[in-house]
């Protein structure tokens, strides 16, 4: 799908030398409903929240009952439930997530908006939400000094309300009768912003809307998910070419790298180290790309993982190590949404960390394991040991060598895939070393 227009919206479209290759199944391509990779994303996105996982799905409700409120078509409608989805994809910080849930205003919360634009400017499927998502912190007084259309402003600032009344209710999710006896408050502390931070026609929505209990029993996690299905259900599919899910992939692994300097462009490096050593295990073209985009895709589960367990300086103990590994089901459960991920999901979502000794959930035994989730695993432990990281520098290419060597024969690592980069190890370094990542908070 193009995009020609910032107001168009979202619409449906009118070798290893001297190698044999390994036996294997017949690969297909991938042409996935980018309506479920938004969906996908903004999973990912809540993860940030790490203890609140459907924030942006309650903004995208609110924004979008403020819309049917005011009369707007439903193609209206559903761009304005797709930015309340994705409006911080700009934060991947659980700091950056604190601020913006305990601060209804603070100095640095522009940044993210920038940020979050200028990535989904990348994506010609999501370029026509960049400027509002870059808006959506802007106060009403001061988009109404602003060169921008009227409807722009106005989908910015129902993006904004729905962001802070979410922000207002998020102390009292928990529990529904504490919720509904604060909701007065809340309606009460947008009424006070009419004129500075929102336009007095959309309180004027927003106030009418939200009178009824309804409107706030419908902001619970079950009835979140239902009405993600039903929205997904009245939209038609947009299914998206490789070409444009590889540059959607870029953007996960954007997000996902930027929650810490020692995270910093890894999800690429592994891409390109994955692909590197599939082509080197002549794997056919199509499989390398699947492999590619599992590679940018791989860590999403990280951004559960609070900031001080990532950036720790030394050994996690037990109970951090446990937390840690709990982003590969998390990676698991975001990509289970989007049809057609399925080999993609599996080759990237087990922790391999050791091999299985038992039926653990989410440790297949090593024979169980395909070709491609043990060329991840490979790609995925020397890229992390290529970079620094907070208990340590990045490794001497030698050193990291040697222990590639030693967890292969400790049965930790495919021995085959191991000698590929010892075949090769200064390509292998610079397959793994990520290139045009851009510097984000």
């Amino acid at each position: 799908m193009m995009v020609d227009e910032p107001e168009a919206g979202l619409r449906p479209p009118s070798g290893h030398a001297g190698r044999e290759p390994s036996p294997r199944r017949q690969s297909t391509g991938i042409r996935a409903d980018l309506r479920q990779i938004i969906y996908a994303l903004s999973d990912t996105l809540d993860l940030v929240g790490v203890d609140d996982v459907t924030g942006g799905k309650r903004v995208a409700i609110i924004a979008a009952e403020c819309g049917k409120q005011a009369g707007l078509d439903q193609h209206d409608i559903t761009f304005l439930f797709d930015v309340g989805l994705l409006r911080d994809i700009g934060v991947s910080s659980t700091h950056v997530h604190a601020h913006l849930l305990q601060e209804f205003d603070w100095e640095g919360v522009q940044e993210h908006c920038e940020l979050g634009a200028a990535l989904l400017r990348q994506v010609r499927p999501l370029a026509a939400l960049a400027e509002p998502v870059r808006l959506h912190h802007t106060r009403w007084d001061r988009l109404q000094q602003m060169s921008l259309p009227q409807r722009t402003r106005e989908q910015a600032n129902r993006i904004f309300l729905a962001d802070r009344v979410n922000m207002l209710a998020a102390p009292y999710y928990a529990d529904r009768q504490f919720l509904l006896r604060h909701a007065f408050a809340i309606r009460e502390a947008v009424t006070a912003r009419v004129n500075t931070y929102f336009s007095p026609r959309l309180v004027v929505d927003f106030l009418a809307v939200s009178a009824p209990e309804s409107f706030w029993l419908n902001l619970e996690p079950q009835s979140v998910h239902l009405y993600l299905g039903q929205m997904l259900k009245q939209s038609a599919p947009i299914m998206t070419p490789m070409r444009e899910l590889r540059c959607l992939a870029h953007v996960f692994s954007r997000i996902v790298d930027a929650k810490s300097p020692y995270m910093t462009g890894h999800s690429q490096g592994v891409s390109q180290l994955a692909r590197w050593l599939a082509e080197h295990h002549h794997l056919d073209a199509e499989t390398c790309d699947k492999i590619e985009i599992a590679g940018l895709l791989h860590d999403l589960g990280k951004l559960r993982i609070p900031d001080e367990i990532i950036e720790k300086p030394g050994p996690l103990d037990e109970f951090e190590r446990h937390i840690m590994k709990t982003h590969s089901f998390e990676t698991f459960q975001i990509l289970r949404r989007v049809a057609g991920f399925d080999e993609i999901r599996d080759w990237i979502a087990y922790d391999l960390e050791r091999p299985a000794t038992s039926r653990e959930p989410f440790r297949p035994q090593r024979e169980q394991l395909v070709l491609e989730a043990r060329i991840m695993r490979v790609a995925d432990v020397f890229q992390a040991m290529m970079q620094d990281r907070p208990f340590r520098k990045a490794l001497p290419p030698e050193h990291a060598g040697t222990l590639l060597e030693e967890m292969a024969q400790k049965g930790e690592l495919d021995g085959e895939i191991v000698a590929l980069v010892l075949a090769d190890l200064p390509g292998a370094m610079s397959a793994a070393k990520a290139t045009d990542h851009p510097t984000r908070h």
